[in-house]
């Protein structure tokens, strides 16, 4: 008797490209789980669910804005964008910044479009390296971005606290503030905003939308009301600098041409807009996370650039004296600035604006480190990860990883301690170390893999390549710029030192000596948490691959970056 042909039951894979990075297009599948189309993307990168997806573009927009933090970002870097060099490199100098800037958000956003995943440029650079390198780059990519993540609340929370005591100087002159005093400020900002980055996702997404419009509304108020409100004109001068000055005048800050003057004046402007990765570290807790993570980088990264700029041509007009704004005993360049142009109580009302976005900023800050440390500590990143990558089972939040960053944090703030140019470090390390975990995932993508990068829904088309080599030549001027001194030869003291390639540095030597003496050994880079099946069993028909057409060897659960490379991309 002839067989009549059955047609085999078909799975759906999921409504949105899934863009697996195992062999084949393989998918993990749980038959216990019913897989929405976010879970199938993580899943196919080899994951499984384990927060629940209450971000939306908005919302994540929201938390990458406010960890944006425009108006205290830009506060709290005044010294260098103005000190480095003035008004030209505040006006012109942003928007040659922004070009660079821009390439490496567009670039990341592709790559986050097709791994959307907490681990971030972690797993992008362990996923896209050659054979052999994978766990090696995210080795090095993960270090450096987690010493981005865990200096960023508190250098942002130690500049809102040297703006609270400002203020205090402001009301009442005979107050001078202490170290002490700043210590125990910024301590107590960290301890309060740990207390609320281990709220539910829900409450958290919430909470960062209010403080997110506050940024935004306070950024746009400020930016009207500095120049509605000058009052230049009453102490002699013209309402605003003419434009002559502003955009041709380049304020000698360094001992370096001009040219590199206005080079490291960007320190500024990369440590302000270095808050547009969050949206990727926040993809496992967001709907259509492949297309809507991807886009809240692009829109935070423009937003950010459209608005800093309209925010330092209203600074570079009406600044009277830019050696005063530095050396002014305030001992906060922002707060001496509002104090050479502003009334008093005008002046006030700005830092206190300032000091609530930073507050929130901070609390951006401290849940995105706390998405990062997660990711890495679920790959065996850290010592006791074990501990670090539990998910509380109340709030469905990483709150181990939340209070671990915090002790950490708090104890970097002991460097307050050793004065303006050691806690200044904070910063420089968050500026540079950002910029090489950015980039490295996109380099590699752009000269080692090229045109065989599986791209996600979003993505640049044909412009990929050449918007990942902008991005990647900037950085690579960039690196060493950070690095110089303000001033050389015998002038040249620890005082006057540039510290960022030892904060930067230090820390990234010994952890590539660890690599080579220990972890190599154990760390394989990110792995799968989630019982691999190969697909097409029993008949079923999955994006049209029917039973037996996978091979279920040990090639399909090889870490990643060990494989093949004509299976990785």
């Amino acid at each position: 008797m002839a067989t009549v042909p059955t047609t085999p039951r078909k799975r759906s894979v999921a409504e949105e490209p899934v863009t697996s990075v195992l062999p084949g297009g393989d998918v993990p599948f749980d038959p216990s789980h019913e897989f929405n189309p976010d879970d199938e993307v993580l899943a196919a990168l080899g994951y499984k669910a384990e927060f629940k997806r209450e971000f939306s573009l908005f919302t994540t927009f929201c938390v990458s804005f406010a960890v944006l933090g425009l108006l205290p970002s830009f506060a709290s870097t005044l010294y260098y964008g103005m000190g480095y060099a003035g008004t030209a490199g505040m006006t012109w100098g942003w928007i040659i910044a922004m070009v660079g800037i821009q390439c490496v958000a567009m670039s990341m956003a592709e790559l986050c479009s097709s791994m959307p995943t907490s681990g971030g440029l972690y797993y992008a650079a362990a996923v896209l390296a050659p054979p052999g390198w994978g766990p090696f780059a995210a080795w090095i990519t993960g270090w450096s971005n987690w010493l981005a993540q865990v200096t960023a609340a508190p250098s942002v929370n130690y500049g809102i606290s040297a703006m609270c005591l400002a203020a205090a100087s402001i009301v009442n002159p005979d107050y001078v503030p202490t170290d002490y005093q700043t210590f125990l400020l910024t301590v107590l900002m960290m301890i309060l905003h740990g207390i609320m980055s281990s709220l539910p996702t829900r409450w958290l997404a919430q909470i960062n939308s209010a403080g997110s419009t506050f940024n935004f509304v306070a950024l746009i108020i400020v930016i009207i009301l500095i120049p509605a409100g000058t009052d230049r004109e009453s102490r002699g001068l013209s309402k605003f600098t003419p434009s002559s000055e502003v955009w041709g005048t380049i304020y000698e800050g360094t001992v370096f041409p001009p040219g590199i003057s206005v080079l490291m004046s960007f320190i500024g402007v990369i440590w302000t807009m270095s808050g547009y990765d969050s949206p990727f570290h926040l993809a496992e807790e967001c709907s259509n996370a492949n297309i809507a993570s991807p886009r809240a980088i692009v829109m935070t990264s423009a937003t950010g650039g459209i608005f800093g700029w309209f925010l330092q041509l209203v600074v570079a007009y009406t600044v009277v004296d830019i050696d005063g704004v530095l050396e002014s005993d305030l001992g906060q360049p922002f707060a001496a600035y509002l104090m050479q142009c502003m009334p008093q109580k005008m002046t006030l009302a700005i830092l206190s604006l300032t000091i609530i976005a930073g507050f929130s900023m901070g609390q951006g800050c401290m849940i995105a480190a706390s998405r990062v440390t997660f990711a890495y500590a679920r790959d065996d990143c850290f010592p006791l990860s074990k501990y670090w990558k539990v998910v509380n089972k109340t709030t469905q939040t990483p709150v181990n990883a939340v209070w671990f960053n915090c002790v950490i944090g708090i104890l970097l703030l002991l460097l307050i301690f050793g004065g303006s140019i050691a806690v200044g470090a904070l910063f420089s390390i968050g500026a540079i170390a950002a910029f090489v975990a950015f980039t490295l995932p996109i380099f590699i993508r752009v000269f080692f893999v090229g045109n065989r990068f599986r791209a996600g829904p979003w993505n640049l088309g044909k412009l990929s390549i050449p918007i990942g080599i902008v991005a990647s030549s900037f950085v690579a001027l960039m690196v060493p710029i950070l690095c110089l001194p303000s001033v050389t030869g015998a002038d040249l003291t620890l005082e006057t030192m540039n510290w960022t390639a030892l904060v930067y540095g230090g820390p990234m030597f010994l952890v590539t000596i660890w690599w080579f003496v220990s972890a190599h050994k154990w760390f394989k880079g990110p792995k799968v948490n989630i019982q691999h099946m190969m697909l097409g069993r029993e008949g079923n028909v999955i994006d049209g691959k029917a039973d037996g057409g996978h091979d279920s060897g040990s090639d399909a659960l090889a870490p990643i970056g060990s494989r093949d490379k004509k299976d990785l991309n």
